[in-house]
């Protein structure tokens, strides 16, 4: 949360209510704790931080001290446009869950920044009667680049805002060209391509896979067609 003279804005938990913004504004909720669902993807996550939690440890001293060191060169620019540092862990887990996201192993020594490949979704086409759904990229995929392809559940035309809704389905390799056949992915994740007339948003993220840094995600949407 920001204070000024007045609080002038807000983000986060504060007691049994978040603090929160949308496009009508800012807002403040009933803090609801979810269900501890125990699913596939849920479980391969919790794993996965378990995991370079232990590679943390892992470390020498010495390559914990690189990490440390590191972060003044991977700070971020907040919701409200202050400028946040990340700890040594915190950016060890955030590059290497990003190149995990890829299949890419694991990096003990933290790397310099480097440029990420500039790759977008264009074009969402899905068809109900013919099950297709393809996707079309601003360009093919660049060197040392991957995409993380993220893509939502059919839902109805009029929806909006479907950021707690994204999946990741899918991993376009360098070189990848467009369009993309997203069926078989997509299917595998959500069971069909839904029915005529319901909306899917499908987000990438580019990552360069040598530093694990990612590209300010695209996003785009389609109608489902008959």
């Amino acid at each position: 949360m920001k204070f000024g003279a007045i609080v002038v804005d807000g983000r986060g938990k504060i007691g049994g209510h978040v603090a929160s913004k949308n496009r009508a504004g800012a807002y403040l909720r009933t803090k609801v704790t979810p269900v501890n669902a125990q699913t596939s993807s849920q479980l391969t996550i919790r794993s996965r931080f378990t995991g370079f939690s232990q590679g943390w440890r892992a470390l020498t001293a010495a390559q914990r001290d690189a990490w440390n060191a590191a972060v003044s060169d991977f700070t971020k620019t907040d919701v409200f446009g202050d400028i946040q540092t990340p700890t040594g862990f915190n950016l060890f887990q955030r590059l290497n869950n990003n190149l995990a996201n890829c299949g890419v192993a694991q990096i003990d020594t933290p790397p310099l920044p480097g440029a990420v490949g500039i790759c977008t979704v264009t074009t969402v086409t899905v068809a109900a009667g013919a099950g297709t759904f393809s996707i079309a990229l601003s360009n093919t995929v660049p060197a040392n680049t991957n995409c993380k392809v993220f893509a939502t559940a059919p839902v109805s035309a009029g929806k909006s805002y479907v950021k707690s809704l994204y999946r990741q389905v899918a991993v376009l390799d360098a070189a990848e060209e467009s369009p993309y056949d997203l069926s078989t992915e997509y299917e595998a994740k959500f069971g069909s391509v839904g029915l005529a007339g319901q909306k899917i948003f499908v987000k990438i993220e580019a990552v360069n896979i040598t530093t694990g840094q990612c590209a300010t995600p695209s996003q785009a949407s389609g109608i489902v067609a008959a």
